[in-house]
């Protein structure tokens, strides 16, 4: 803490003495005490005072090196200097109205009385600058040596005025590792109702940092287990109630959860590196079709034919009411849609052609689709487990022994449309895509032809319609 402290002290030192002089007071605080203390990184500084945006901007005009009002109207201004990134905010307290999505902003007049209206007592440490005092009302530096998320006050009270803040344990969980008080989790489960007052925007940005916490598993399972999943992941809350208790088939939930945590351990500089929402989310997903297509067949067998589809609009469904962007969202729902495409290979074997029908439908998002299907097997049968690996390894050679020879990572027709144009004497239409999706379907069957064989191949085909 000291040392970190030590290096700032160029720049919040310096910043201290100008508030200072200016009358004010100034303070480090929040997560960034937290994580000094941690020994995480911190790529931003929070920063609280009692001076008012307008007299903040007074304060650093001439010293900071750019900065930014976005958040002005919140009392935050951002700023850089020396490189480092820092948000001033004035001492608030923000809360909801029992109809409202978004919260009402007071300023306050107080350090301590900041402090008290923040999320967790961990998270309610400060720092007085320039004289680097220490200031811990609420015993978070006992909470932090604990591991344990507590409130300042009543943990209803604190989840009434911002509910956001029970998602924010949830990713607190993930990302610090801790867990919750009774007091907090028994609020969560009372209240988590109340979590359909905040924005989706805002429950978004939570949940993508609980997904790239260090345990998405223990932040998902808080959700589960205090009820929040019903609202902001019901998809995902349906999984549990999927629970065979004649166990003709495996837990889905504990199975999802398995597959997100094999999906994390496979992230890597050789795949595709980590923390990747993208890849995390799909694993979280990809079995959610599984409750609206279980069906009882004959003998005891439980099947599920289709959830891969029916799960694929799930997801997109689920992450448009959560605002994500159109790509995240085509990304995760196409993951979920083909994590099922492999699955028979073994047995069956393919084709040179299906193995670049493999390629060509992932796309992008082949080197996610390895992570998504090899975290898929979590089969206790050693035996089975040990085939399947064999299986993917096989497959995934094949891939690349079809890369040496074809360009697959962009697989087309040996003639572009233009050319198929030219070729038959026809103009822009639909006939032209008849065409460029007959020669694609050649060249996936036999690989590159190369333009005189497509050539004689498309006269053949226009000559037979």
């Amino acid at each position: 803490m000291t040392d970190r402290l030590a290096a700032l002290d160029p720049v919040i030192g310096d910043l201290g003495r100008r508030f200072a002089g200016a009358g004010y007071e100034l303070a480090l605080v929040g997560g960034s005490v937290r994580d000094a203390f941690l020994g995480r990184p911190t790529p931003d500084l929070d920063l609280t005072t009692n001076a008012r945006p307008d007299d903040v901007l007074r304060v650093i005009d001439g010293w900071a090196d750019a900065h930014w009002e976005i958040g002005r109207e919140f009392g935050t201004i951002g700023l850089r200097k020396n490189g480092e990134i820092l948000e001033i905010t004035t001492y608030r307290a923000e809360k909801y109205q029992a109809d409202s999505r978004k919260p009402e902003v007071v300023f306050g007049d107080t350090l301590d009385g900041d402090l008290t209206r923040r999320d967790f007592t961990v998270g309610a440490m400060a720092v007085r600058l320039p004289e680097l005092t220490f200031v811990d009302p609420s015993g978070g530096l006992g909470d932090l040596g604990a591991g344990v998320l507590r409130t300042p006050g009543l943990a209803a009270d604190s989840f009434s005025d911002d509910p956001l803040r029970m998602l924010r344990a949830a990713r607190f969980v993930s990302q610090l590792g801790f867990g919750v008080h009774p007091s907090v989790g028994a609020a969560m489960t009372d209240m988590a109702a109340r979590i359909e007052i905040v924005s989706a925007e805002r429950v978004q940005a939570e949940l993508v940092k609980l997904m790239c916490g260090k345990d998405p598993r223990a932040g998902i399972e808080l959700l589960v287990d205090t009820g929040l999943a019903d609202y902001v992941l019901p998809e995902v809350a349906a999984l549990v109630r999927e629970r065979d208790e004649h166990h003709r088939h495996k837990d889905v939930y504990q199975h999802t959860l398995t597959v997100l945590e094999q999906a994390i351990d496979l992230e890597g500089p050789d795949t595709v590196e980590g923390p990747d929402f993208i890849v995390r989310f799909a694993a979280l997903m990809h079995d959610v079709g599984k409750p609206a297509t279980r069906r009882f067949e004959p003998g005891g067998r439980v099947s599920f034919h289709h959830h891969d589809v029916v799960g694929a609009k799930l997801t997109a469904k689920r992450m448009k009411q959560l605002r994500f962007d159109k790509d995240t969202t085509k990304a995760v729902a196409r993951l979920v849609e083909l994590h099922l495409r492999f699955f028979g290979y073994g047995d069956a074997g393919w084709t040179d052609s299906a193995v670049r029908r493999y390629v060509t439908d992932a796309g992008p998002l082949l080197g996610r689709l390895h992570i998504l299907i090899r975290s898929d097997v979590t089969t206790r049968n050693r035996r089975k487990a040990d085939r399947l690996a064999h299986a993917y390894d096989d497959l995934e050679r094949r891939i690349g022994e079809l890369r040496e020879k074809e360009e697959m990572d962009a697989v087309r027709p040996d003639l572009d449309g233009r050319s198929i144009m030219t070729i038959l004497d026809i103009p822009p239409g639909p006939a032209v895509g008849q065409a460029y999706r007959f020669l694609l379907d050649l060249r996936m069957e036999n690989g590159p032809l190369g333009r005189d064989e497509a050539e004689r191949r498309l006269k053949e085909w226009w000559a037979s319609r």
